[in-house]
């Protein structure tokens, strides 16, 4: 063991910026000094916790309504089977190209306008989504499809521009705390979601809703049985009327955070001395995205293999069923909610790896190399869904607490620990002037993982 950890300590061929390095280099960017230095603020780190929350929030409400979305698309086979997949390669693909073109405009980037802008859009996603679960019910599955693909490629272009503008504004503060209170909440967006459509599902359900498998299809367009989860609509209006709030209640945080420090420009300003503000937005200096990719090789490699085989999640997860028989199967365990159950134990345990990062011995911040690795071992963890009730043909695993707990929470907590460790830990390999920079370069190696892991569930998910 001790050999091993020599390997790993020994063979790293950069290292952290020391003390010295960094006072050098607050001599000649005296601005971001002052900002690097200003102190801890809760109020802050709960702002900063909001724009991660709302970040995701809309990427898990399209996962966790998924049986609402059977239910809209049960008049289509190809639609019912492949528009889970379809979600993810129009989010990860338009999300990656915004988060690139983005990155590589640096100089005079207004990061607090480009958050902005991603929470005025996501609102009018989410309330276009709830206006047409009370209005136009009747409209075509292939129409309601489009509907879909379009509030899915305005959801990620909104969260591009948050990745992109929350990870380079949070990085310039130098506060690590800061960017944990980020990954904390993005965690918690994948909960509450589950949590909302659970309950939304249980407090509008009615006997008619009893899991049933259909005798014979109605056309050869029809899905195969077993039938989809009904979903009352207005269950699925109180979800996306939740979204709504919590991206309004978002801005007006932001909003009141930007009054609060005039930080309007995106510089790094004492906000003890705001006679020195100004409203001139600053030139930053472009940082080549491979120096950038130069000095954080490891960590970025990391972060992009573990969200790669993360999205492989997703597609199973909506496909695999409780082990009990449907006439046996209490509310919980039937299909429109145990989807956003597994949901739930996933997200769950990505929020107990995002907190494990909080304790410093277990931080690998040092331990890039190991980290790749550990990000890499995670490919197991796509074969374990192949031993679940998928699609009901039968597990090999008998056991719902084996796919929720084993499968799910352990994925989660994998998932979670290593794609916060990968992203707390960048601002430590860079220069202060280049921790903007940097925090966009890690969002963007975030989301290119995204891209490639829901290309591969086509094939994987099958």
């Amino acid at each position: 063991m001790d050999r091993l950890r020599r390997l790993w300590q020994t063979e790293q061929l950069y290292e952290p910026l020391s003390d010295d390095t960094a006072d050098s280099n607050a001599q000649d960017h005296p601005t971001r000094s002052r900002g690097s230095k200003r102190g801890f603020s809760y109020i802050n780190y709960t702002i900063f916790f909001l724009l991660g929350m709302s970040m995701l929030w809309a990427w898990n409400m399209f996962l966790a309504a998924g049986p609402y979305f059977q239910m809209r698309f049960r008049g289509d086979a190809w639609i019912f089977e492949n528009f889970q997949a379809s979600e993810i390669s129009v989010s990860t693909a338009t999300n990656l190209v915004a988060v690139l073109v983005l990155a590589r405009l640096q100089a005079n980037a207004s990061y607090p306008g480009r958050i902005l802008s991603s929470l005025v859009i996501n609102t009018g996603v989410f309330m276009m989504l709830s206006l047409f679960t009370k209005a136009f019910l009747d409209i075509t599955a292939r129409g309601y499809f489009g509907i879909l693909m379009v509030a899915m490629f305005s959801a990620s272009l909104a969260t591009g521009l948050c990745q992109n503008g929350v990870f380079a504004y949070v990085s310039g503060f130098g506060e690590p705390r800061y960017t944990q209170g980020i990954m904390t909440g993005q965690a918690v967006a994948g909960v509450l979601p589950c949590i909302a459509q659970i309950v939304s599902v249980l407090s509008v359900s009615s006997p008619e809703n009893a899991p049933r498998h259909r005798d014979s299809p109605r056309d050869n367009t029809a899905p195969p049985s077993p039938a989809p989860p009904e979903v009352q609509p207005n269950s699925a209006f109180a979800y996306f009327l939740t979204a709504t709030i919590i991206s309004v209640t978002t801005l007006l945080a932001f909003l009141y955070f930007l009054a609060r420090t005039g930080r309007q420009s995106g510089t790094l300003q004492n906000a003890n001395n705001p006679e020195e503000s100004s409203d001139e937005p600053e030139t930053r200096k472009t940082v080549p995205l491979l120096v950038l990719l130069s000095k954080l090789r490891w960590p970025a490699s990391a972060v992009f293999v573990t969200f790669a085989i993360t999205m492989v999640s997703p597609v199973f997860t909506q496909r695999i069923v409780s082990v009990r028989p449907p006439s046996q199967q209490p509310a919980i365990l039937q299909p429109a909610c145990f989807i956003p159950l597994a949901y739930l134990f996933w997200n769950t345990g990505d929020l107990v790896g995002r907190l494990l990062t909080a304790i410093p011995s277990l931080s690998l911040v040092r331990r890039p190399k190991l980290l790749l690795f550990l990000a890499g071992s995670r490919i197991i963890f796509p074969g374990l869904y192949y031993l679940c009730n998928i699609r009901g043909r039968g597990a090999v695993v008998n056991s719902d607490f084996f796919y929720l707990v084993i499968v799910q929470l352990l994925f989660g907590i994998t998932n979670g620990y290593l794609g916060s460790i990968c992203m707390i830990g960048a601002s430590e390999w860079v220069a202060p002037e280049e921790r903007e920079a940097a925090g966009g370069f890690m969002g963007l190696c975030l989301v290119a993982g995204l891209t490639v892991g829901s290309l591969a569930s086509f094939a994987v998910g099958g």
